[in-house]
């Protein structure tokens, strides 16, 4: 029953993804998606690319129409999407099965049709955040941009700060926003508690659909480019505008924002001194839609990225639930593996939460017997910030920690101390 539930969601996440790449004119990437979801195969065609036998979209000089427009979904293929959609809403007792007529997948922009309510991150939604997060300091909203693009972004300065304060970017998971993420880790708090300063970059919505940041395209994974070249340009100018202490930088997130910071630390190691994934993946460990929802799913078949991480071995500190069914956690294991820690000394502790949660930290020690890897396994805990504010989103409040944890651990590492 399990693995049938797994699989509708998969199919429904691709469905979903589909008529988005559609609608944003990448029509190769849209039609395999389809026929991956809908029909399990593809049929490769000389003069377009073909849906099935009866679907054809020719993209050959033409652009696609806006997701608002009619017709952009051939009718054949609504008919198919209809009835994928109805069968999972029966099957599992999900609102939406009702109002599935031809006009809510045409001419809407799939707005207020069976498409939001089949949302398949609602899966893992946790709720939203009502508002700013508390905090003595100040939350303003500021803008980045570079030759790589732009991202807007909340910027948290403490009550209190030090002459060059430390620097924490946050990047939030799939359907959240900065103020939803701040409120849910309580990060500000701990700012104001120990100095230093938080950025929280935003994903746009035109870069993607659920705000996801884009960690399985390879044009966003690495040095140089995309999403890892605004974050890190967002981090520099941050850093000159606040004389931040350079040695004091680091990156974190959960899910989607845990794997973009995992890409993104590994692609800019003498820029960010430690990184924390939450509910993650390891950097690269996907290139596309498929190999990522394939690998948040299983986990990687195989270690990613380590001839890479070993070169610059970055610090970091690891948390994931044991029962998260949105990313596997496998997931957890090979940010591990990638931080290097099969050459590393583990130290192995048990302990129960506050909130009654039992959970395995794990510290990871070189050869100086310096902590450079950290590990927490939270049993009982699903796809949520550990010890989380529940005014944001993706959390749960039973857990340990993470929040303090993280700020624990990176606030031991600065980059004039030599990688390991």
């Amino acid at each position: 029953m399990d693995d049938q539930h797994n699989r509708i969601q998969t199919r429904l996440a691709e469905i979903v993804e589909a008529t988005k790449l559609t609608g944003a004119g990448r029509l190769q990437e849209a039609t395999d998606m389809i026929q991956r979801g809908l029909f399990g195969r593809q049929t490769p065609s000389a003069s377009g690319q073909t849906i099935d036998a009866s679907y054809r979209i020719e993209s050959s000089g033409e652009t696609a129409k806006p997701m608002g427009s009619a017709g952009i979904i051939p009718e054949g293929l609504q008919e198919r999407l209809r009835d994928a959609l109805g069968q999972v809403a029966r099957k599992f007792n999900l609102p939406g099965n009702s109002g599935l007529s031809p006009t809510g997948l045409q001419g809407s922009g799939l707005q207020g049709s069976a498409f939001e309510a089949f949302d398949p991150t609602s899966f893992f939604r946790d709720g939203t955040a009502k508002g700013p997060p508390a905090g003595d300091g100040t939350f303003t909203e500021r803008a980045f941009s570079n030759a790589a693009g732009s991202r807007d972004y909340k910027l948290y300065i403490p009550s209190r700060t030090v002459a060059q304060p430390p620097l924490i970017v946050m990047l939030h998971g799939c359907t959240q926003s900065p103020d939803d993420f701040a409120a849910g880790t309580a990060m500000n708090q701990l700012a104001d508690a120990e100095g230093f300063i938080v950025a929280y970059p935003g994903q746009s919505m035109r870069a993607h659909g659920q705000r996801c940041w884009n960690w399985y395209q390879p044009g966003d994974q690495t040095r140089g480019a995309g999403e890892a070249e605004i974050i890190a340009g967002l981090t520099r100018a941050v850093m000159s505008e606040h004389n931040v202490d350079p040695r004091r930088v680091y990156i974190a997130g959960l899910s989607a924002g845990g794997a973009a910071a995992a890409n993104i630390a590994l692609a800019y190691p003498e820029l960010y001194a430690a990184v924390g994934v939450h509910s993650g993946l390891a950097a690269g460990c996907a290139g596309d839609i498929s190999s990522a929802l394939t690998t948040m799913r299983l986990g990687p078949s195989t270690p990613v990225g380590v001839a890479q991480a070993q070169a610059a071995r970055v610090p970091t500190i690891m948390v994931h639930g044991e029962s998260d069914t949105t990313v596997n956690p496998r997931n957890g294991e090979h940010v591990l593996i990638q931080a290097g820690v099969e050459a590393l000394n583990p130290s192995t502790s048990e302990g129960v939460s506050p909130g009654g949660l039992a959970f395995t930290r794990t510290r990871y020690a070189d050869e100086t017997d310096r902590v450079v890897v950290e590990s927490w396994v939270v049993r009982g805990l699903g796809h949520a910030w550990s010890g989380g504010d529940p005014s944001g989103s993706h959390t749960d409040r039973r857990g340990p920690d993470a929040s303090r944890a993280m700020v624990d651990f990176f606030l031991a590492h600065r980059l004039d101390r030599p990688r390991y």
